[in-house]
């Protein structure tokens, strides 16, 4: 019997919606890659060792889903560090539950770390510049991340806050459906998520987008 595949220091597993599969960053063939993708890249750049990484962020799904489809898929890989985002397309639904989905968040993070690994939470991106109800949406968007990094803070674990990045809300930042990043948004966000880890990034990313009018 073959011997079984040595088992990375670091296991890495995204889990999440559009924004963790990485949509906005199509490359040819029409594979999406992502800011997840990069971390893994980075990571690995980083600590000079292999590691493995899978990718289970469905485009489209709603918190519940996530964490109903995704979350105990991605803990039988038995991983060291899952990063979690969800609620983004709750909130812009109308009558979002903000104090539900802090909850859920809350519940999943700490079945993360009951199974063994690291949780990391983010906050996506800020895209209301581009969006119709973008005043409303932000509202909401504001009050989650406030209470995600009470959460994280409360629960002694990493927190990324896109949100609040100020260069990633510039229009350059986006796709033309102005509701997903473009490719130098994912690379703004990978860096952010490396930096919260305590790594630098690789410093051939491209980091800096020239302004659009």
């Amino acid at each position: 019997m073959a011997d079984a595949e040595p088992r990375a220091a670091i296991r890495y597993v995204a889990i999440g919606d559009s924004f963790t599969e990485g949509v906005g960053d199509e490359l040819p063939g029409g594979r999406v890659r992502g800011w997840a993708d990069l971390v893994a890249q980075g990571l690995a750049d980083a600590t000079g060792e292999p590691i493995q990484y899978a990718n289970f962020a469905i485009r489209g799904r709603l918190l519940a889903p996530i964490i109903g489809e995704q979350l105990e898929a991605a803990l039988a890989l038995e991983p060291t560090l899952v990063s979690f985002n969800g609620g983004g397309n709750d909130m812009l639904r109308p009558g979002t539950d903000v104090p539900w989905i802090v909850a859920e968040t809350e519940r999943a993070l700490i079945r993360i770390r009951e199974a063994g690994a690291e949780p990391l939470l983010l906050a996506g991106a800020n895209p209301t510049i581009g969006i119709p109800r973008g005043a409303q949406v932000k509202v909401k968007g504001d009050q989650m991340t406030r209470a995600a990094g009470v959460l994280a803070e409360a629960l002694g674990i990493r927190f990324c806050d896109n949100w609040s990045d100020p260069v990633l809300a510039r229009r350059e930042y986006w796709s033309h459906d102005r509701l997903h990043l473009a490719p130098v948004g994912h690379a703004r966000v990978a860096a952010n998520v490396l930096r919260t880890l305590g790594c630098a990034n690789p410093t051939d990313w491209i980091l800096d987008a020239d302004p659009i009018p």
